[in-house]
């Protein structure tokens, strides 16, 4: 079995169980919001995710240093928190909370669209974009995550699930260049 499948077999049941938790208490939005936080933290922070995930650091200092960083933050997260450090499942954290956005995106019906580009959007370039999305979609809602690539030299890739609209330069000319080639082999 692919350690993939499995750390999503263990996700699976912490994140309903994170999700569960935020709906009975009718804070899902707050959790969310908390764990969104979270995980730009952990991502401009790989030291934090390192000492989290070592297995030589003794729980009460990962409870310690959980406790500190979180701060104020929502108090069920920072509970899950310490309950995953005494299970032993903190180095599954990011697996963890991207399952719990997942859900909370599918219970509120939205997408979630990947999007790439040569340069930083603009607030009405993510809007046509968002318009796009949801005329491809079921969902009510989207929810962009934007990256820049400045190898595209213009235009969007947008990846929502499985589907993969690429209006960027590259690709258009990829297109035309594999037009090209097979015009000429005949």
């Amino acid at each position: 079995m692919s350690s993939g499948i499995l750390t999503a077999e263990i996700a699976e049941p912490y994140a309903q169980a994170l999700l569960s938790l935020g709906r009975d208490s009718d804070q899902l939005e707050a959790l969310n919001q908390s764990v969104i936080d979270l995980l730009a933290l952990m991502d401009e922070s790989d030291e934090l995710t390192q000492f989290l995930a070592s297995p030589v650091v003794e729980a009460p200092a990962k409870k310690a240093v959980l406790k500190q960083v979180m701060g104020d933050a929502n108090q069920y997260l920072v509970n899950f928190l310490l309950l995953l450090v005494d299970r032993g499942r903190i180095a599954l954290l990011k697996p963890i909370l991207k399952q719990f956005q997942a859900l909370v995106r599918e219970l509120n019906q939205t997408v979630l669209a990947e999007v790439t580009s040569a340069v930083e959007l603009s607030d009405e370039q993510k809007e046509t974009v968002r318009q796009k999305v949801l005329s491809m979609t079921s969902a009510r809602q989207v929810e962009l995550n934007t990256s820049i690539d400045p190898d595209l030299l213009g235009g969007v890739i947008i990846k929502v699930g499985s589907q993969i609209v690429d209006a960027s330069l590259r690709g258009q000319l990829r297109r035309i260049g594999l037009q090209l080639s097979s015009a000429t082999a005949r």
